[in-house]
């Protein structure tokens, strides 16, 4: 019986080697059929044929960021083959002006389709950065032509640039107007017996209002109101110059768009077509025929579309070249929210910062550094962190510039204030000078359902930050002057950075948001520019002429390339774009408002966060 059980045993253990033994064998098999693939595809893509008489269809997917992660630059072959979808999440601003600009310069090329289906978010200054280019664009002789069965307001903003703007007969054009609406909670809080206790220095800090307030306050409504006239004055200035539209026309369209409305009998496409808004009319039948009649190949039918990934593989991408033999500029992207810890996805961490500043610092051929940022702040403790490597750098003698883009607000300000030079768009928002805390507790509710907790302890603080014990005074006051000591800390930094007074820093903090170019002439902003400028200004502080660009980025390309990196927000956010109405859209994005409220991490528990993120 022994030596029969013992068969046995080896029988299963035999078995469970060849599984193992087949289980590696396939995953290593199919690690190498994946690694070959991307290989192929890398290098594929430079030998694939461009044909003459070619369109590059210029379809933006995902938002428009300043740095792309991940998938988002995979192959085609890999991304069919992985099953990712073929729509990407993100889209860098920089390959877009890149791919213009080649397009511009490319034969092949013989115009550009805007595809704005799949556009997702974007600032306003960068889609006056693709306006810009598209202008450029016709001044090659090519045409741009806009076709959409409905174009949103940004979406209408690229298409107001082209040659000719396309729509379907039963399309329309949304232009509302900016607006910021927030939802506020107080009532609902105080219906959960939940304690929110806020802590807050600047009277126009209002990124805790949400929380304490059913309602804007007075200071946001004066101050969001004047920032949201100069963006939108903006918006209706490039536009009427574009379309040869009136300021008064565009803003009667709008404003009275019943009346208008009624003169067509309802027929948005046709109020549309009075207003100028459009060129022509055409379903997708007739749309093929116009492209195929002015663009197409005698006796082809199909047209020689490329899109932009696919083009992008013939281009020379900016800020890629690393000649170490060469001067050097290196730009750092800061996009999200800043956070101790790494950057990820959405989030600007300290220490990858920190080592990337480290990276510039100690890299001889690297003679200024130029910061792109595009953040709403976070952290006080980790914008510090990152504004003392940079001072560091400074003190190596090499210049550091800041290219400010959408938004660069409270800890991105707090990083910005050092900087030799500050470049803003006159799009970009701004200052946001203040400091909050706020954190939560639930002892009212645990008493509600008859939950108590009691104990004792050996100090007055023994209790700290339990949520289910209300603050004792003793904390409530050390908090508060925490609190106030980090925003004399915070002016400081502005008014030493600056070279303005402590009075003067005061008058322009607490709290308040600028656009970029109110900050100009407030003296918070050096100059109004892009990144090309700001990175034109590094090399002539560092004094070099000849130099090359690199983007240090702060991702782990090949593992996130290979892997993906989605979360739960990403993934609402992609299955509500793609599958439900536009009011249950901004329901989703309403619920996600307070994310970042959940998610800064702050060793002292003290946030220079504006806590808004403002989309057309």
């Amino acid at each position: 019986m022994k030596k029969l059980l013992s068969g046995f045993l080896s029988i299963f253990r035999f078995l469970g080697a060849l599984l193992t033994f087949l289980r590696n064998f396939t995953l290593n098999l199919v690690f190498l059929l994946i690694l070959a693939i991307i290989i192929v595809s890398l290098f594929a893509g430079k030998t694939e044929q461009i044909p003459q008489n070619a369109i590059l269809r210029l379809n933006i997917q995902g938002n428009i960021v300043e740095h792309t992660q991940e998938d988002e630059e995979l192959g085609a072959p890999v991304r069919e083959f992985l099953g990712l979808p073929e729509e990407a999440s993100e889209t860098a601003l920089q390959d877009i002006i890149d791919a213009i600009r080649c397009a511009a310069e490319d034969d092949r090329i013989s115009a550009i389709r805007l595809d704005l289906s799949s556009m997702g978010a974007a600032g306003m200054d960068q889609l006056s950065r693709i306006g810009a280019e598209l202008s450029a664009f016709r001044k090659s002789h090519k045409q741009v032509i806009a076709a959409e069965d409905y174009y949103t307001q940004d979406q209408y903003y690229l298409a107001a640039h082209a040659d000719k703007i396309i729509i379907n007969p039963l399309g329309g054009i949304h232009l509302s107007g900016f607006g910021l609406y927030k939802v506020y909670f107080k009532d609902a809080l105080e219906k959960l017996k939940i304690n929110y206790h806020v802590f807050r220095v600047g009277s126009y800090k209002t990124a805790v209002e949400p929380i304490t307030r059913n309602s804007m306050s007075m200071e946001d409504r004066v101050q969001t109101r004047a920032w949201l006239n100069i963006l939108w004055q903006n918006y209706l200035n490039d536009v009427s110059e574009k379309r040869n539209i009136s300021v008064e026309a565009l803003t009667n369209y709008i404003n009275f768009l019943p009346q208008n409305l009624k003169k067509t009998d309802g027929n948005a496409v046709a109020l549309a077509l009075q207003s100028n808004l459009v060129d022509l009319v055409k379903n997708k039948v007739e749309l093929h025929q116009y492209m195929k009649s002015n663009f197409g190949d005698a006796g082809e039918d199909e047209l020689n579309y490329i899109s932009l990934r696919r083009y992008l593989a013939h281009v020379d991408r900016s800020h890629t070249n690393h000649d170490q033999s060469k001067d050097t500029i290196a730009i750092i992207p800061l996009e999200g929210t800043i956070l101790p810890g790494k950057s990820s996805r959405g989030v600007i961490g300290s220490d990858t910062i920190v080592s990337l500043i480290r990276e510039a610092r100690e890299a001889s051929h690297i003679k200024a550094v130029v910061f792109r940022m595009n953040t709403g702040g976070g952290s006080a403790f980790a914008s510090e962190v990152i504004r003392q490597e940079m001072l560091a750098l400074k003190n190596e003698g090499k210049p550091v510039i800041i290219s400010m883009g959408t938004l660069a607000a409270s800890g991105g300000y707090w990083i910005s204030a050092a900087a030799d030079k500050i470049f803003a768009t006159s799009n970009t928002l701004t200052g946001s000078i203040g400091i909050f805390l706020a954190f939560p507790t639930f002892e009212r509710s645990l008493n509600h359902l008859g939950i108590y907790r009691d104990g004792v302890g050996t100090t007055n603080l023994s209790s700290s930050f339990d949520i289910t014990q209300p603050l004792s005074p003793e904390l409530k006051e050390s908090l508060q002057l925490s609190l106030d000591f980090g925003y004399r800390t915070f002016l400081t930094v502005v008014s030493q950075g600056r070279n303005l007074s402590m009075e003067e820093t005061e008058a322009l903090a607490q709290g308040r948001i600028y656009s970029g170019e109110t900050a100009q002439e407030l003296g918070l902003v050096d100059e109004i520019g892009n990144l090309e400028q700001a990175i034109s200004a590094g090399a002539s502080l560092a004094g070099v002429d000849q130099y090359e660009t690199i983007l240090l980025s702060p991702f782990e390309t090949l593992k996130k390339k290979f892997l993906g990196n989605f979360t739960l927000s990403d993934t609402i956010v992609k299955i509500s774009e793609r599958h439900l109405s536009e009011p249950l859209k901004n329901l989703v994005h309403t619920g996600l408002e307070l994310q970042p409220l959940f998610q800064l991490d702050d060793p002292n528990s003290m946030f220079a966060h504006c806590m808004f993120d403002f989309q057309l």
